[in-house]
Parts: C-alpha cells; structure tokens; sequence
C-alpha cells in the first residue's frame, strides 16, 4: 500500500522508510565513535528503535514509558508523566546511557527525561539522546537525529495503522492484507 504525498504538514512513512531511518541512526551513532553502556527507550514511539539499537550495539535495553499526547484525539500536548519505574534486565540504571525516542517534538519529553535521569540515578554518568527526527518548534537539541523538519509536520509512522484497529477487526484486516498481497 502506498503512503499519500508528504507536504510541509504532513510526512508519511512507511516501514521501509522507517526502519532505513533507524539504521542510519544507528550508524550515525557508532561512526560517532561513542561508547555506552545500556540503550534506554521511551515508550511508545522509542520501543522500535531502541530494540534495534540493543540488538546492534549488543547492550542491554531498558524502556520508560512517559505519556504526554491526550488531548484532542493525541494531537494536543498535555502534562508529561514519566513512570516510576523503568523495565530492565539488568539493573540498576548506571553509566553511559543512550536515550533513545523516535522524534523531538515540542523537546519537553527528552528535556525532563534527562533531568529525571540525572536528579534519581547517581549511577548514571552520561547521557546522550538519538532520534528519527527533530521538529523545528524542538526546544530540545538531541545529539544525534537523523532528519530535521523546519515545517512541523504531523509525522504518520508506519505502526500508527495499529492505532485504530481492534481485537474484533483482525480477521478482515489480516484477509485485506493477504489479498493486497496476491
């Protein structure tokens, strides 16, 4: 199936998109010649990337999950909650940390993630952030992104097809996908 047209208002993406755009961060990481010690990813929209970069770098993962989009069917920013725990093999959270998400928004989420990082975890001695994309509204600057969007755009990522569908349409949505496909 293909993507509409992205604009200044609205970028599509599709998996392929997606995950080439993961794997160039990644690279752009390791060229970078920066050494950590565990990736920790934002839930939701930093689980993908993060697994990847886990799984490339071969550290461990952890994900926090924060919540901030509430509003107006998730297009108005409310109060950011971050969780008070964090999932993770291997604890607790120290060293050189990878921050992972997949785009700096309004930069809000990554701004308190990084202070609630440095103000709870005395273990944790650096911490840097990687992202898909930044917006140009971002009051954050992550040190490793892969794309800038002046525009703002609505970013429609690949698994935001999920977003709508229910338990009781999966068996029309899985025969739509196999007819597509033959």
């Amino acid at each position: 199936m293909n993507a509409p047209q992205s604009n200044e208002k609205h970028l599509w993406v599709t998996w392929d998109e997606y995950n080439r755009l993961v794997e160039r961060l990644a690279l752009k990481v390791h060229e970078s010649g920066w050494k950590f010690d565990m990736v920790l990813c934002l839930a939701r929209g930093g689980v993908r990337p993060g697994d990847v970069f886990s799984r490339i770098f071969d550290v461990p993962l952890a994900i926090l999950s924060t919540s901030s989009y509430r509003a107006e069917a998730g297009t108005v920013q409310g109060d950011l909650d971050i969780a008070k725990y964090m999932t993770m093999t291997k604890g607790p959270l120290s060293g050189k940390i990878l921050l992972v998400d997949d785009l700096a928004d309004s930069g809000v989420t990554l701004t308190k993630v990084i202070k609630h990082l440095q103000e709870n975890f005395e273990g944790v001695t650096e911490v840097r952030s990687a992202v898909i994309w930044t917006k140009g509204c971002s009051t954050f600057k992550p040190d490793y992104q892969m794309e800038e969007l002046p525009h703002n755009p609505w970013i429609h990522q690949p698994f935001e097809d999920y977003d709508g569908l229910r338990p009781h349409q999966l068996a029309a949505w899985i025969k739509k996908g196999e007819l597509s496909q033959s």
